[in-house]
Order: C-alpha cells, then sequence, then structure tokens
C-alpha cells in the first residue's frame, strides 16, 4: 500500500485547451503535473499489476463542486509520474470528501495492489 498525497488539481475546464481542433494538456495543467509527480516520485511503483485506489479530497473552500471532476488530473499525473502503467490498471476507484483545510488543500491519495 503507497499514500501519495497531491496539490489541489485545477479545474477540468483549466486543465484542457483545444488548440487548431485537438484537444491539450493547458499550461496550468502542465504546471499541475509537473508537481504531481513530483509529489508522487517516493509512491511505491505498480507495474502492470492492478491497482485500487482511494481518494481523500481536503477542499480548498465551501464552493459546490463535483467530486467526480477531481479525477482525471490527478490520475493522469500518477501515470505519467510511472506509479502505475496506465488507467485501465484502475479496478476500484472512490473518491470521498474529507474535509476543508484552506491552507493546503489536497488529494491523499491511496493506492494498494488488486
Amino acid at each position: 500500500m503507497s499514500l501519495v498525497i497531491l496539490p489541489w488539481p485545477p479545474s477540468v475546464n483549466r486543465y484542457w485547451r483545444t488548440f487548431r481542433g485537438r484537444m491539450l494538456i493547458s499550461a496550468q495543467g502542465r504546471a499541475y503535473r509537473q508537481q504531481a509527480v513530483a509529489a508522487a516520485v517516493t509512491g511505491a511503483r505498480f507495474g502492470p499489476a492492478k491497482v485500487k485506489v482511494s481518494i481523500e479530497a481536503w477542499l480548498p473552500d465551501n464552493r459546490r463542486r463535483d467530486v467526480d471532476n477531481l479525477l482525471k488530473a490527478p490520475l493522469d499525473a500518477l501515470c505519467h509520474a510511472g506509479i502505475y502503467y496506465d488507467d485501465s490498471q484502475i479496478v476500484e476507484l472512490s473518491i470521498r470528501r474529507a474535509g476543508l483545510d484552506k491552507a493546503n488543500p489536497r488529494l491523499e491519495i491511496t493506492l494498494e495492489a488488486a
């Protein structure tokens, strides 16, 4: 089992940009991915194994938001960091609002082999 703590991700609307008809990761999205990869460097590696992922979201404020919109950026960043090879390896995924932490909003991600 491995715990990885990632910074709060940008919204889905800020993570992606369209350029010449193609969807690309925005500058803000690339910056987030770099931060997330640096934070995940000490995490366990699962290679091609199936993975269970559990996320506790510590929110920056009380605004309404869909927790499912928090998933894409951090899961892609974990893949980019080499924690697992592909998102298709995830066989179980859960996310919950853990609370409010204005000073340190974050995602606490627990990964374990399935």
